[in-house]
C-alpha cells in the first residue's frame, strides 16, 4: 500500500464492516456505484454553462467577453476542458462531498483552476471564522491557502465549512455492495456451485489425498472447466452440495443494496439499465425528478461557487453564471412543438426564439411577437390599446 492509498483509505473512514476497504478505488469497481457516478458526471457535464450579466431592466445577456466565462464555459485550465471539470467536480462532490481547485490569479482576476485530490485537502476554520485550507502535494510538501485562493463546491454539510460523501456516509452500503459481488466472483471460479465432496469409504493417504485433490482442481475448478466429464478411481463418489435458502437470497441481497445506492444518489433505476420495475406510463416521470431532484442541487450549488468565488464584488452584483437545463427536460418531437405553437400564439416566443431553442439559425422577419386580437389589454382590446398608444 502506498501513501497515497493510506491517505484515500483514511479520508474514506476506514473499514466497513463487511471487511471491505471503501475507497475510491474500491467503491468504483462496484458496478452499481460506478454507474451512478458516471451518470451524474456525464449529465452534469454536458450542459452548457455559461456567464450572463443581468440588464439594467429584466434579462440578462451572454458575457462572452469575461474572463471567467471563458474558464466555465471552454477551458479551465490548460489540459481540461469544461466538460471534463465539470465532470471531475460532480465526482469529487459525490463521492468525497467537496470539490477543490487552486485559483491562479493574475492581477486579481482568476486565469486558471487547477483541480486537486480531495483527499489531500483539509478545510479548518479557525477562531477568527476564517477559513484555510491545509493542502498536500503529490511530493509530500505541504501548503496553507486561504478561502480567496481555492475554488471549493461543497455537497451536504453538516458544519458549514466541509461537504459529506458517499464513500463516507454510505460506507456499509457501499462495502455490502463489493462484498456481495466479490462473494458472486469466487462463487462462479468453483464453476458457479457452492461445491461439493468427494466420498471413499478407504482411508486415504496424505501424498493420495493431495493427488486426488489437486487433479479434480485442476481438471474441473472454474467455469472453463464446467460440464467435462469426470473419472474416478477407487470406489470415489461425487456428492453434489446444492443451495441452501441463505444462498438462494444473495441475488435479492444484491438487488436490494443496488436500490438503496440508486436511492443514496437519487439516480432512477432506470438510467444504470434497470428496468425491472420501470414502464412507459412512469419512466418519463422519473426521468424528470431525476433533474429536478439529483443534478438540480448539483448545478446549482456550481452556479452559486462561482458567483461568490470566482467574480470580485463589482461584477458579483450583476453577473450570474447557469447552466443550461433545457436540454434534458425536453419533450418528445410532438410535445415539443405544441408548446412551441402554443408559446408563439400568446406571444411569448417569436419564431426566431423557437428556431434558437432548436440550435437553428434565425430567419429574416422572425422577430416579431404575436397578439390575438380576441384578448383584452386592461380591458382594451389590443388594437384598441396599441392605438391608444399611438
Amino acid at each position: 500500500m502506498t501513501s497515497r492509498d493510506l491517505l484515500d483509505m483514511i479520508a474514506a473512514g476506514s473499514m466497513a464492516l463487511s471487511g471491505v476497504h471503501v475507497n475510491a478505488e474500491t467503491a468504483l469497481r462496484y458496478a452499481v456505484f460506478f454507474a451512478c457516478i458516471k451518470v451524474l458526471s456525464e449529465d452534469v457535464g454536458k450542459l452548457p454553462c455559461k456567464l450572463h450579466k443581468q440588464r439594467p431592466g429584466r434579462g440578462s445577456d451572454v458575457a462572452s467577453g469575461h474572463k471567467v466565462h471563458r474558464l466555465i464555459s471552454r477551458r479551465p485550465n490548460d489540459y481540461m476542458t469544461a466538460q471534463e471539470f465539470w465532470e471531475m467536480c460532480t465526482a469529487h462532490q459525490v463521492m468525497r462531498g467537496n470539490f477543490y481547485a487552486w485559483k491562479n490569479m493574475v492581477g486579481g482576476e482568476v486565469v486558471e483552476l487547477l483541480p486537486l485530490n480531495p483527499g489531500s485537502v483539509v478545510p479548518k476554520l479557525r477562531e477568527d471564522w476564517s477559513l484555510v485550507y491545509q493542502v498536500t502535494f503529490a511530493n509530500g510538501k505541504t501548503d496553507v491557502f486561504t478561502q480567496d485562493e481555492i475554488f471549493h463546491v461543497r455537497a451536504l454539510t453538516l458544519d458549514g465549512y466541509k461537504g459529506v460523501g458517499a464513500l463516507e456516509y454510505a460506507r456499509e452500503t457501499i462495502g455490502l455492495g463489493v462484498a456481495a459481488e466479490r462473494h458472486g466472483a469466487k462463487l462462479f471460479v468453483n464453476g458457479a456451485k457452492p461445491g461439493g465432496v468427494l466420498e471413499t469409504e478407504q482411508v486415504l493417504k496424505d501424498d493420495t489425498f493431495k493427488r486426488i485433490k489437486d487433479s479434480w482442481n485442476e481438471m474441473h475448478q472454474g467455469t472453463d472447466n464446467a460440464h467435462k466429464v469426470a473419472i474416478l478411481e477407487g470406489g470415489i463418489k461425487w456428492a453434489s452440495i446444492t443451495m441452501n435458502n441463505s444462498d438462494a437470497q444473495w441475488l435479492e441481497g444484491r438487488k436490494y443494496t443496488d436500490t438503496q445506492l440508486c436511492g443514496l444518489m437519487r439516480v432512477p433505476p432506470h438510467k444504470i439499465a434497470n428496468l425491472e420495475r420501470s414502464t412507459n406510463n412512469n419512466i418519463e416521470h422519473q426521468a424528470l425528478e431525476y433533474v429536478t431532484d439529483a443534478l438540480m442541487p448539483i448545478v446549482t450549488r456550481i452556479e452559486h461557487k462561482i458567483r461568490v468565488s470566482l467574480l470580485n464584488e463589482q461584477d458579483e452584483e450583476d453577473h450570474f453564471a447557469k447552466f443550461n437545463m433545457n436540454a434534458l427536460v425536453r419533450g418528445d418531437m410532438k410535445a415539443r412543438a405544441q408548446f412551441y405553437k402554443d408559446m408563439v400564439y400568446i406571444g411569448a416566443f417569436s419564431p426566431n426564439d423557437v428556431l434558437e431553442l432548436e440550435d437553428r439559425n434565425p430567419r429574416e422577419g422572425g422577430d416579431i411577437y404575436l397578439t390575438p386580437t380576441n384578448m383584452n389589454i386592461n380591458g382594451s382590446t389590443a388594437n384598441e390599446s396599441q392605438n391608444s398608444d399611438r
